[in-house]
């Protein structure tokens, strides 16, 4: 197939294209900026656009068979000083269907969005945090684009960790720095609570299984290992080389701050994935760690 992957250049979008490229697909990144020139995402034909300016064409998406939307906004993408309701508005509620609109006038045949497992694990946040709502809302929206002729579905991932070579993550920087002693000061612990996580390998895997397989209209939520956010700490630990108990403890932390919690720091999130989509995408479970430690590796290698 001809693939193109909308965000690209990013973590979770740049593994997919990695790995959907060698299953033998030709695909090209859309992105607003070009990937760092010794990554291994500089292979890929670069569309240079951004989706929450409208600049697609039509003409842009017609040579494609196939999308996958790996690029809506988060706290990380929330300019300072914005109204965060209405950001989420314009970003999410409004731009991602717009671009699923495009893509199906375009003749794309079928397309994956990548979303947030937060609507589906604590829909009661739906109606009280903006982020959760406007993800809900384009997700949502985007599925009830689906036709005969345009199949659409969403793949909705919880905590992501990973690593793409050659593309550096601020985040995964602090941490290996934090579990290997360098940020001094910094007492060893994790904030109360936990979540879900999937590795980026996992969540390409079923990324490709909802391209081939996914049923239209359907949204899927994907995981893998249930964790306190003490005990992923504890993960990165391990793979520096410095295994030790990592407290839980209910106090903010700065490398996991409240603001990245949305259900809330001391709350758990806990879930299987159901078993027959499981199945459907076939991606791989038990994978946590050892994307810990290529993260890991991968830091001290940059």
């Amino acid at each position: 197939m001809k693939i193109l992957i909308v965000g690209g250049t990013g973590l979770i979008g740049g593994h997919a294209a990695l790995y959907l490229h060698a299953q033998g697909n030709q695909v090209t990144l859309a992105a607003r900026k070009l990937p760092v020139a010794d990554s291994a995402l500089a292979q890929f034909d670069v569309l240079l656009r951004d989706y929450v300016a409208d600049n697609f064409t039509r003409e842009d998406l017609v040579p494609f068979d196939a999308v996958v939307f790996a690029a809506g906004n988060d706290i990380r993408h929330l300019p300072a000083g914005t109204d965060e309701a209405a950001h989420w508005e314009r970003a999410n509620v409004d731009a991602v269907p717009r671009f699923f609109a495009l893509a199906r006038e375009a003749g794309v045949k079928r397309a994956v969005l990548v979303g947030s497992f937060y609507p589906q694990v604590a829909p009661e946040l739906i109606e009280s945090v903006p982020y959760v709502r406007s993800r809900h809302l384009a997700d949502e929206r985007v599925r009830a684009l689906a036709t005969p002729t345009f199949e659409v579905c969403s793949v909705n991932a919880p905590f992501v960790v990973g690593s793409v070579p050659g593309l550096r993550s601020e985040m995964f920087a602090a941490y290996t720095g934090y579990a290997e002693g360098k940020l001094v000061g910094l007492p060893v612990f994790g904030p109360a609570g936990g979540s879900n996580f999937i590795s980026t390998q996992s969540l390409s895997e079923a990324i490709g299984g909802a391209l081939l397989r996914g049923e239209s209209g359907k949204a899927y939520l994907v995981g893998d290992e249930n964790l306190s956010f003490a005990d992923y700490f504890a993960a990165f630990f391990r793979a520096a080389g410095h295994p030790q108990d990592v407290p839980s403890l209910d106090q903010e932390h700065p490398l996991l701050p409240d603001m990245a919690i949305y259900t809330g720091r001391g709350n758990v999130v806990s879930y299987e994935p159901n078993a027959s989509e499981l199945a459907l995408l076939g991606y791989r479970r038990g994978d946590v760690q050892r994307a810990v430690d290529e993260v890991v590796a991968h830091c001290r290698a940059q």
